[in-house]
């Protein structure tokens, strides 16, 4: 491949669509973001994207043929072959064929894979993975997002459903979850799920610095939770408590099936710092297999917004040039 080529990167999200151009070794050339319009069930959202990157490559001086092709991670189910989404709640998608519409617009090659697995994929190429063969990812937002690489490939599954992480049953008959089911980890483990914990948690320790918290500013959030643990709240440390141990059960049991030398924790819950990853570590060596944990290593994801535009120009190179982890 010329060293001129260039790969670009988008991660769509709800509220903003994030576009990199990247050179073929990972390095971000330029990024910026605009925002998801989702009116009229997100039908104008492929043209944006499209206008946006002509009037930057205009700008650049780049030509088209400089491009080697796009990389696109979206929320949703989507087929990981086709590029097709079935729905993307988030964003209005219903059987919406998104890399068909991104090819009609740029003429150039698209490929197209979930949110959460394009992160990983960027997160193992230029970030915390260090190019793993076997890598688990968690991301801990307003939900639990998640994301397999098996043998070196991204493990999408027969319909794209594989790595959804946040909807492993951790609790029978548990809080509903968006999703319709009950107990889902994503219940428990997101910054929706810790807050609900620390609502009860407020009323079984009235006297706690939780529950004054809440009287005093009348909401709470995950970042609350871990400021008033450091300051010495046993009820906000019993919410981290019981919320590393339920991950690392789930990362314990998977790493049965996956056998991962890494373990990477992203999203906005995980900024709380090493506090919770330790946690998470400490359950994960008590319920794992001692040869699963022996060879496995828990750390946070480093590339932060990032990880999904890197990780749309990786797909690309694996698509196209068969580059490897």
């Amino acid at each position: 491949m010329q060293m001129s080529k260039q790969v670009i990167g988008i991660d769509i999200g709800g509220t903003t669509v994030k576009i990199g151009m990247l050179s073929d070794s990972g390095d971000i050339l330029d990024k910026w973001e605009i925002p998801t319009k989702k009116e009229k069930g997100g039908a104008g959202i492929t043209a944006d994207i499209w206008q946006s990157i002509t009037a930057h490559m205009a700008a650049s001086g780049t030509d088209k043929t400089d491009i080697l092709g796009m990389g696109v991670g979206a929320p949703g189910f989507i087929d990981g072959e086709t590029g097709f989404v079935y729905e993307a709640v988030n964003v209005g998608w219903k059987d919406f064929p998104l890399a068909e519409k991104l090819k009609q617009d740029s003429g150039l090659p698209v490929f197209v894979i979930n949110d959460a697995n394009i992160a990983v994929l960027g997160e193992n190429w230029r970030g915390a993975g260090n190019q793993a063969k076997n890598v688990i990812a968690i991301t801990l937002g307003t939900g639990v997002g998640g994301g397999i690489i098996a043998n070196g490939q991204i493990l999408n599954g027969e319909n794209g459903m594989a790595g959804e992480i946040g909807h492993i049953t951790v609790e029978l008959g548990g809080h509903l979850c968006n999703c319709g089911r009950r107990g889902c980890l994503e219940t428990v483990a997101s910054a929706t799920g810790m807050v609900r914990q620390a609502m009860h948690e407020a009323k079984e320790a009235p006297v706690s610095l939780l529950a004054a918290r809440l009287r005093e500013r009348g909401e709470i959030t995950s970042k609350d939770i871990f400021e008033l643990a450091e300051m010495g709240d046993q009820a906000s440390q019993q919410i981290i408590d019981r919320t590393a141990d339920v991950l690392g059960l789930v990362l314990a049991n998977m790493g049965a099936m996956i056998n991962p030398s890494k373990i990477l924790i992203g999203g906005g819950v995980s900024k709380a710092g090493e506090q919770l990853i330790d946690a998470i570590r400490i359950a994960f060596e008590k319920y794992a297999l001692a040869r699963v944990s022996a060879i496995c290593d828990i750390k946070a994801a480093q590339l932060g917004n990032d990880a999904g535009i890197i990780g749309g120009a990786f797909l690309v190179e694996q698509k196209l040039l068969n580059v490897q982890f």
